[in-house]
């Protein structure tokens, strides 16, 4: 509990996706605080506040102006304010021991974490404590299951769930494996496993009902901006595997044959990197992401595409996959600008023809043909031949530009 020696009041900052147990999980630990005096803020995105009216009639409280007060704190539910404003009003006005943000307009905690972590008059009066995931379990497993496996849809923005499920994961602390008891041991093992092969350091707890020893979720100190082993699981293994590959000088065709990483493995989770120093021919790489399996539950990197020098980030969940394209390649730039980011980032790699231009790609899954995989992808590099002819593709070559390279 927050004494007036601490810095700042914790937060613990709530995802997970619609139908997941958030306002379940809020009214249970209003109802079992103790001696903690709690305050919810219910960050909702929409133009009617769902999430806070069932929070207000699940806890006997009455909502007047977006704040209404609680027998053992208050809510505000930011409606017209903007977050910002909204935890600065609560910190001056309220007094309470522990702030809970829902960020359930959010695909994501992460855009909410960095408001209380950067150096802005918010992180001057809060302290990050615990980033929470609640997961509807059995539709997280199926989100991630077989070629025959529905996709159901993500929150407002209308995102698959696999996209939201994932990006709301890999920046978690902790958890809730909810909705256990719909599902079986096996079932649960298999969530726990894809749980830390997404991201390796989050704690996992089963849950019914949301129910939860608050003490679990509050004060909990999981949260640390600092800590490189907060890494999610694709960023886990290209550091694991950088400088394991071997570049074969002359061609410059390939980086990396032994970027296979094993974590404690139930049901064959598993991830590879590969790396290559010439491009892929746009068509051909398209249709190797397009035929992925769908045992492949997550799929990062970057992508040299022969067809344009934009550097294309690749970002796949489950079914779905995206390609944005992140900026030029430095190598590409005017001679003057290409000098002076080489100047400014000295630990840059560079090759002697291709500079900074690069392929280097995370696969995650369970139970895939490696080498199938690593063989398609050989496949769609470029010939020599079509390197010197005009190609063209479904990918993207203006700065800022996305495209779906496979919907669910």
């Amino acid at each position: 509990m927050r004494t007036d020696t601490d810095d700042g009041r914790p937060v613990t900052i709530l995802s997970g996706s619609l139908g997941a147990g958030k306002t379940t999980l809020l009214n249970h630990l209003l109802s079992n605080a103790g001696d903690r005096s709690l305050a919810v803020l219910v960050n909702d995105m929409g133009e009617v506040n769902v999430d806070a009216d069932l929070v207000a009639e699940g806890s006997e409280l009455e909502l007047d102006d977006g704040v209404a007060e609680l027998s053992n704190g208050c809510i505000c539910c930011e409606l017209q304010d903007d977050l910002e404003t909204a935890v600065v009003r609560l910190a001056r006005d309220r007094s309470f021991d522990h702030l809970i943000v829902e960020s359930s307009g959010i695909s994501e905690p992460a855009p909410v974490a960095r408001l209380f972590t950067t150096e802005s008059r918010v992180a001057a009066l809060y302290d990050v404590d615990t980033l929470v995931t609640v997961l509807d379990t059995p539709a997280f497993l199926e989100a991630f299951a077989g070629e025959d496996a529905p996709e159901r849809r993500g929150d407002e923005d209308d995102r698959p769930l696999s996209d939201l499920l994932v990006e709301q994961l890999e920046v978690s602390n902790l958890v809730l494996l909810n909705k256990a008891d719909r599902c079986t041991e096996a079932e649960l093992e298999e969530a726990e496993e894809l749980v830390g092969a997404l991201q390796p350091d989050a704690e996992t707890i089963r849950t019914e009902f949301a129910a939860v020893d608050p003490d679990r979720l509050l004060g909990a100190g999981l949260f640390d901006p600092d800590r490189v082993t907060d890494l999610p699981g694709w960023k886990r293994a290209l550091e694991s595997t950088d400088g394991e590959g071997t570049d074969h000088e002359g061609d410059g065709r390939h980086d990396d044959h032994h970027g296979h990483h094993h974590p404690d493995e139930v049901y064959g989770v598993s991830s590879f990197v590969y790396r290559a120093r010439r491009p892929f021919h746009p068509e051909r790489f398209a249709a190797v992401l397009r035929e992925l399996p769908r045992s492949i539950v997550r799929s990062k990197g970057t992508a040299w595409l022969a067809d344009n020098e934009m550097r294309v980030s690749i970002a796949g969940a489950g079914p779905s996959i995206r390609a944005t394209a992140q900026g030029p390649w430095i190598a590409s730039l005017p001679a003057v600008e290409r000098d002076m980011y080489r100047s400014n980032r000295p630990d840059l790699e560079w090759h002697d023809e291709h500079g900074d231009r690069r392929t280097e790609l995370v696969f995650i899954g369970t139970d895939y043909d490696e080498a199938a995989l690593r063989k398609g992808l050989e496949d769609a590099l470029v010939t020599d031949a079509e390197w010197e002819g005009a190609l063209e593709g479904p990918f993207p070559d203006e700065q800022g530009a996305a495209v779906v390279v496979r919907e669910p």
